[in-house]
């Protein structure tokens, strides 16, 4: 099959086709997730969590991203790889650019950040050296002990406004594509409409234009928590190919997330 771009994903959203997503780690599971069909895969900072056992992601270093990208990319064929930028990987501007092309030359297609309008500047020199980039709004994990805790984000209007803002401000900058984390199903919609670019929800209800899961959780292994929000697919199947299976074609009809995984 094609292999997925940001231009196919674009179309993807104008079309109402649902995005599917998982994260990956390796190359073999990331050769089983792009056999089976998902979209994208992220090599996710949750790799703190769910590899390394810590309670957050702040543990997380650039070496460690670009190594598990370096895998994830020999695994993969058709999806589109996207790589986190780790906590202070990307505090200031310079030290940005050195790191996202670190994740480039290891194999991502794409590097995500996480926060709101103080990186407009920085996206924009980003995209001017040819390096696309996915926003990350909502509940950002790398903000947790700012935030205080895994909180559901945008329940009260002052901050759904601000959130919208600066989704929009994101998009204006140049980012191609936004994760909203943890934010009521309704707020995630308004954005979800407001944008052009494909916006992908974890926790954000079935409104979006696609879904990624953590792939622990949607195994049902994660050695933390199961996440309200997660569904474990591994039980209802007899294999992890059924599982991922059945994933896929739940996000794409919009049986999955149902009410039970959204917030209001």
């Amino acid at each position: 099959m094609k292999k997925v771009s940001t231009a196919s994903l674009l179309k993807m959203k104008s079309e109402g086709d649902k995005i599917s997503a998982l994260t990956a780690y390796d190359a073999s599971f990331a050769k089983l997730f792009d056999e089976q069909g998902v979209d994208v895969i992220l090599i996710g900072d949750s790799l703190g969590m769910v590899l390394k056992g810590d309670d957050s992601t702040l543990s997380v270093t650039l070496d460690e991203v670009a190594y598990h990208t370096k895998c994830v990319a020999k695994g993969t064929t058709r999806a589109f790889v996207v790589a986190d930028m780790p906590f202070m990987s990307f505090a200031n501007e310079n030290d940005t650019y050195m790191n996202a092309s670190t994740l480039m030359r290891a194999g991502a297609s794409m590097v995500k950040l996480e926060g709101g309008e103080w990186l407009l500047k920085t996206i924009e020199g980003l995209i001017e050296r040819s390096v696309p980039v996915c926003g990350h709004l909502g509940l950002t994990p790398q903000s947790v002990n700012v935030i205080g805790g895994f909180k559901v984000q945008g329940r009260n209007t002052e901050q759904a406004e601000a959130l919208l803002k600066s989704a929009l401000a994101l998009e204006q900058a140049g980012i191609q594509m936004l994760v909203l984390e943890c934010v009521p199903q309704q707020l995630a919609k308004q954005v979800s409409e407001a944008l052009k670019i494909p916006v992908i929800g974890i926790g954000a209800g079935a409104d979006t234009d696609g879904q990624i899961l953590v792939m622990h959780d949607m195994f049902g292994i994660s050695a933390n928590y199961m996440p309200k929000f997660s569904k474990n697919y591994l039980v209802e199947n007899h294999d992890i190919r059924s599982a991922v299976g059945q994933y896929i074609a739940e996000v794409k009809s919009g049986e999955f997330p149902s009410q039970e995984h959204a917030f209001s």
